[in-house]
């Protein structure tokens, strides 16, 4: 962890154990070292942090490159070790994003609904399974519960599922990497069961 990153997650982890009675389950399958990606449903813009303070270790989401141009925000998003993703220029950018980190061995946070999923229905991406099958690195499901309610504080939960490999092969075709995410998200599905859901 950087040392802006160790503050923040210090000061986020206490707040959300003081509001939302955080808890986080299933640390111990995430890797504590080496190129990681996991992989979780999206309710709130709060599920990054949730993500992130049940680990100890940090975390490296991609942003979108306009919260690079707001001066605080530039700062704060930065520290936290996000990197600017421009939307616009298509999905390669963020792809080689992402590998650099993963090369760097470190740990990749997606959320493979692509956007805030509050009905559930909206169609996931392969973004996590095309990431594993370039890096070799391993996928970890993870759920997270009670962010879309937390204006009601609700309690928070987070629970990290065991490590899927998926076959390193850079020339997977769209079939595999549809076998892959479904995979994967049923693997996150059956972990928001568990937690009870949002």
């Amino acid at each position: 962890m950087t040392p802006f990153y160790r503050v923040a997650y210090t000061i986020c982890k206490l707040v959300f154990l003081v509001l939302w009675r955080f808890k986080a389950t299933g640390a111990e399958n995430v890797p504590r070292t080496g190129p990681v990606i996991v992989a979780s449903n999206h309710l709130s813009y709060l599920d990054p942090v949730a993500l992130g303070i049940g680990l100890p270790r940090m975390v490296t989401y991609l942003a979108k490159k306009e919260l690079f141009e707001i001066p605080v925000l530039k700062w704060l998003v930065r520290g936290c070790g996000a990197y600017p993703l421009d939307r616009e220029a298509g999905g390669i950018t963020a792809v080689r994003a992402a590998l650099r980190v993963l090369k760097e061995g470190r740990c990749v946070g997606i959320f493979p609904e692509g956007t805030r999923n509050l009905s559930g229905s909206a169609p996931e991406k392969g973004g996590a399974a095309f990431l594993a099958a370039l890096s070799g690195a391993p996928v970890v499901p993870a759920a997270v519960a009670g962010t879309k309610n937390a204006k009601r504080l609700a309690r928070i939960r987070v629970v990290y599922g065991k490590p899927m490999v998926i076959t390193r092969n850079q020339k997977a075709d769209g079939d595999d990497l549809e076998k892959w995410t479904a995979e994967i998200m049923r693997s996150i599905r059956v972990l928001e069961e568990s937690i009870g859901g949002n």
